[in-house]
């Protein structure tokens, strides 16, 4: 059950119109690495973590990404909602306009649309964490590349620096899940190396869904 706040999670006051960096930044609405994506990949993981705590962080960390889904929509509306003709022309935002006006519509910044192929829920922990941690960084590295763009417009930069600063902060506490969920293996008496831990959890995993013999990996030698 979610609340809803009728308030942003950080303060968006942008004064400006800017076309040109919102046709950038609506990439976080619907791209390949943006808000809408990584709030439904959370979300959907969550119910087959194994360790209560680990569903209660995707839970958390899905939400959160909902909270800056509606940021990034802010931003976006902002920069354009006083925009005129002749600066949507001059922009190549007339693209956009023709399908959507200036509606939100989740695309990446080239325009392609928003697909949930972007995103996996495999039901392994450990491969679905591990997705999160590479998520959040590829995240990040797009709020970096916005940042470049929008060094003339304080208050973009203000909030996208916001969203940057979270994307570290989840990527550590997925980086911590990964590594409890491992320690919960080893506390049961397995092994300690974390290859091992991986490869006895994977052949758990495997029986407990009724496959009596592990998937056979090839090594090098």
């Amino acid at each position: 059950m979610f609340n809803y706040e009728k308030r942003l999670e950080y303060p968006i006051h942008i004064k400006e119109t800017n076309p040109r960096l919102a046709k950038a930044i609506i990439t976080q609405y619907g791209g390949p690495d943006g808000e809408l994506g990584a709030s439904m990949r959370y979300l959907s993981q969550r119910y087959t973590m194994p360790y209560k705590e680990c569903m209660a962080l995707l839970t958390d960390i899905g939400t959160e990404e909902l909270g800056h889904f509606e940021m990034i929509a802010t931003i976006v509306h902002q920069l354009t909602r006083n925009m005129s003709m002749e600066e949507l022309k001059a922009s190549g935002f007339d693209d956009y306009y023709v399908d959507h006006t200036l509606g939100l519509w989740p695309q990446a910044a080239s325009g392609v649309p928003f697909s949930a192929t972007m995103f996996q829920s495999t039901g392994d922990p450990i491969t679905d964490l591990s997705e999160d941690m590479a998520a959040e960084q590829k995240a990040r590295t797009t709020y970096d590349n916005i940042l470049r763009l929008s060094v003339d417009s304080p208050d973009v930069t203000d909030a996208i620096r916001f969203l940057r600063a979270r994307e570290i902060v989840h990527f550590q506490r997925f980086g911590e899940a990964k590594r409890e969920d491992c320690s919960k293996i080893q506390r049961r008496g397995k092994p300690t190396n974390s290859a091992l831990l991986e490869s006895h959890y994977q052949s758990e995993h495997l029986q407990d869904i009724g496959m009596s013999r592990p998937i056979c990996c090839y090594t090098s030698k």
